[in-house]
């Protein structure tokens, strides 16, 4: 449910930027072909970055919902199940990147001539564009754009490691606080319904 949510909003978030460019671009005077050619080269050359914004708004939500499992293995897991359990929750979420990740990476591409277009032909003249482009066209650019996934992965990896310990502990109190509201806020059962046995 809480995957579903996260998925809707993503979407609305999508689609309420696509409206907001359409309204700002309709207000805007009309580029030129030659304009409008040169960001339509911007945002091919781009793809490879809006696809890598559409990957983390898909794998975010796994992520974090990852991490509270682990704290649910770890506190209500037996130890002797823990492995498997973890297994299990690693293949259902790598299962949910494997069919979220290419649905929003495809409407990301399709939504960037609405959304980002619209804002590079106002902020940007055709000279600052073919300057933008010759940037982004450079070898040492792309051999930096290539390695952004490996730096990030190996600062992610370092920064988990690292933080763990301190980390893990406010993530189990935030969750005990959190479950204690809940209890409290949750209406109080009948005598025979407390008395249920639990599943």
């Amino acid at each position: 449910m809480k995957l579903k949510t996260a998925l809707l909003a993503t979407a609305f978030v999508l689609s309420g930027n696509a409206a907001l460019a359409q309204t700002s671009a309709a207000s805007a005077p009309a580029a030129s072909k030659a304009k409008k050619e040169l960001v339509a080269k911007v945002l091919q050359l781009q793809r490879p970055g809006i696809e890598g914004a559409a990957r983390v708004l898909a794998e975010q939500p796994a992520a974090q919902m990852m991490q509270r499992a682990g704290l649910v293995i770890q506190n209500n897991v037996p130890a002797d199940k823990r492995e498997a359990v973890a297994k299990e929750i690693q293949a259902d979420a790598k299962k949910y990147a494997e069919e979220a990740v290419p649905i929003l990476s495809e409407r990301a591409v399709k939504l960037a001539p609405t959304t980002i277009g619209p804002i590079l032909e106002e902020k940007f003249s055709e000279a600052e564009l073919k300057q933008l482009i010759g940037i982004l066209e450079s070898p040492v650019n792309r051999k930096f754009q290539l390695l952004g996934g490996d730096m990030q992965r190996a600062l992610s990896e370092k920064l988990v490691t690292d933080s763990r310990g301190v980390i893990e502990p406010k993530l189990r109190a935030l969750e005990q606080s959190m479950a204690q509201r809940l209890n409290v806020a949750q209406p109080k059962n009948d005598a025979g319904a407390a008395s249920a046995p639990t599943r």
